[in-house]
């Protein structure tokens, strides 16, 4: 009586596995899309004032957010159980963005990806803080791993070039705030309506320094960079969300640190920019415990 159920059982977890890497595919799509807005920021930003980047790429990012959501949602979009929380998150990202574009302009593309990689490791560590749950001294040796591969990128000298090179140690803060709120955020709200708030809040914010920070921009290329940023920026976030709707987080951490490898290799075309043997080290370090970090959460995940 019992065997005609083995072919149910076998075609549900075939449906879980082909969810499962449809996930990876979006992840690794999404990582993809956020090396090329890093790369490319890094390029625009060295003719066009910083805060002038961070309203043309929120403009662009809330113009094609809007395109893709309105067809399918309506005015629905505007739905929301707490719109607090989603002018927060808007806030947070542009903290998120302000500082990550401010590190692009002294660090490479790839070690400046190293560093943001620690964010997983910290919002590891933090969320399970804030909740209360115990946290194993080899999950705390992979965090201090992690940074101590961020001191060896940053290596401050004392100098005040090197000082600025801390503002991605403060992206990492920002960012891991962002992501735990995001966590707590897809509980309660849409996909969609989340995007779309966190995409005209940051456009908004962003437009207020623009009576300082506009200067006039007439060449083609540029105004094609910014929008890419903002393509990039948008497609990166929605992909990401869509990766984690159809895969745990545990399972796809791991393959966040792609990211480094897209980011060296944009480094490399645009810029010719290879890391130093330090730099290497520094990177291979925090890929390494970041992905051992994602496959201890994996194999806690399966225990349970």
């Amino acid at each position: 009586m019992s065997e005609p159920a083995l072919p149910l059982m076998s075609a549900r977890t075939a449906a879980i596995n082909a969810r499962t890497l449809a996930g990876i595919a979006l992840l690794v799509a999404a990582v993809a899309c956020f090396a090329v807005l890093d790369t490319t920021t890094k390029r625009v930003t060295t003719e066009v004032p910083l805060l002038m980047a961070v309203w043309a790429r929120y403009l662009f990012q809330a113009l094609v957010t809007t395109a893709m959501v309105l067809p399918k949602k309506g005015l629905a979009v505007l739905e929301t159980n707490n719109l607090g929380l989603h002018i927060t998150r808007g806030v947070l990202l542009i903290v998120v963005t302000v500082l990550a574009f401010s590190s692009l302009k002294v660090l490479p593309v790839g070690e400046f990806t190293a560093i943001v990689m620690t964010t997983p490791l910290l919002v590891t560590l933090l969320a399970a803080r804030l909740l209360g749950e115990h946290v194993s001294v080899l999950r705390l040796a992979l965090v201090a791993g992690g940074f101590a591969g961020t001191a060896i990128i940053v290596r401050p000298n004392g100098d005040a070039m090197s000082w600025w090179l801390l503002l991605p140690l403060a992206l990492v803060i920002a960012n891991a705030a962002f992501q735990l709120l995001t966590s707590k955020m897809t509980r309660t709200e849409s996909t969609m309506t989340t995007q779309f708030y966190t995409s005209w809040v940051g456009t908004a914010l962003a437009s207020i320094p623009l009576i300082w920070a506009w200067v006039p921009v007439t060449d083609l290329h540029l105004w094609l960079g910014l929008l890419l940023m903002g393509v990039a920026g948008a497609a990166g976030h929605l992909l990401m969300i869509m990766a984690f709707g159809r895969s745990p987080a545990a399972t796809l951490m791991p393959y966040m640190y792609l990211q480094i490898g897209f980011a060296m290799l944009g480094g490399w075309i645009m810029f010719d920019h290879i890391p130093d043997h330090l730099s290497l080290i520094g990177i291979g370090l925090i890929a390494a415990c970041g992905t051992a970090g994602g496959l201890l959460t994996l194999y806690e995940a399966r225990l349970k």
